[in-house]
């Protein structure tokens, strides 16, 4: 049967408005996160020693410059396949891929 014991339909019922319940915020800085959290991957112990072996400041100069010149392999291969327009979501992926396998530590 359509609609159940009264005959109506459980349409209006499903529609009501909810009322959202207020969220408790925190004024103190430890809970403001700048930006997000890098995830622990295949290659973060390499990461880590390097950062140890190198230094932070050398190690993020590497880590630049190898970024760049992925970006820029990146944007050549898109050149050539004739698909420049997908350049800006392959860098995005290749963040998200470096990110999962741990080279953002």
């Amino acid at each position: 049967s359509l609609g159940g014991i009264s005959g109506g339909s459980n349409f209006v019922v499903s529609q009501r408005s909810r009322v959202a319940q207020p969220v408790a915020r925190s004024n103190s800085k430890s809970s403001l996160q700048m930006g997000s959290q890098a995830k622990f991957g295949i290659f973060s112990p390499a990461v880590y020693g390097a950062k140890i072996a190198l230094g932070n400041d050398k190690l993020n100069k590497i880590r630049g410059k190898a970024i760049s010149l992925h970006s820029q392999y990146i944007g050549e291969f898109c050149e050539w396949a004739g698909a420049y327009h997908l350049r800006t979501r392959l860098i995005k992926k290749a963040k998200t891929n470096g990110d999962i396998l741990g080279f953002l530590v």
